[in-house]
């Protein structure tokens, strides 16, 4: 089933549970993925395309998180965790430290990189295989220790 037939399906199911906070965010989803369609051109997003748009909305999120904690709004840091949650029920399943670093290491021989200076090629080849599986502040910090090494 395709990220948006089962958007369509929970939207449905959100309304009969009168959910409103999983409708809002099922929504605004929905509106994420139909824009970044239109200004594709395109009717139909690819799975890359959709998973790309879902990461963007979820970092979107995080970085709210942050910023209301460092303002000390406790209301509003308790609803964007709710909608994390929401959105990280569409991502796929997440790679664990060990699949993520094996992942770092394989890239980093693929590439030869042997210095801190090539940190940007190993990012290059790294992101595309661990988009939507792992956060990208993550793949950093790791790249850079391993290359550090």
């Amino acid at each position: 089933m395709s990220l948006s037939q089962r958007l369509n399906e929970n939207m449905k199911q959100a309304m009969r549970d009168k959910d409103k906070e999983r409708l809002n965010v099922i929504r605004m989803v929905k509106a994420s993925l139909q824009n970044e369609a239109i200004k594709l051109g395109v009717s139909d997003l690819s799975e890359e395309d959709e998973l790309t748009i879902l990461s963007r909305e979820l970092k979107q999120r995080n970085d709210s998180l942050n910023e209301f904690k460092a303002a000390g709004r406790d209301d509003l840091v308790m609803k964007i965790e709710t909608e994390i949650k929401i959105l990280q029920d569409y991502m796929p399943e997440q790679l664990s430290e060990e699949e993520l670093e094996q992942i770092v290491k394989d890239t980093i021989l693929e590439v030869n990189a042997t210095s801190k200076k090539e940190f940007g090629k190993v990012m290059g080849k790294v992101m595309p295989k661990v988009k939507g599986k792992a956060d990208g502040s993550s793949v950093q910090k790791l790249v850079q220790k391993l290359l550090n090494e």
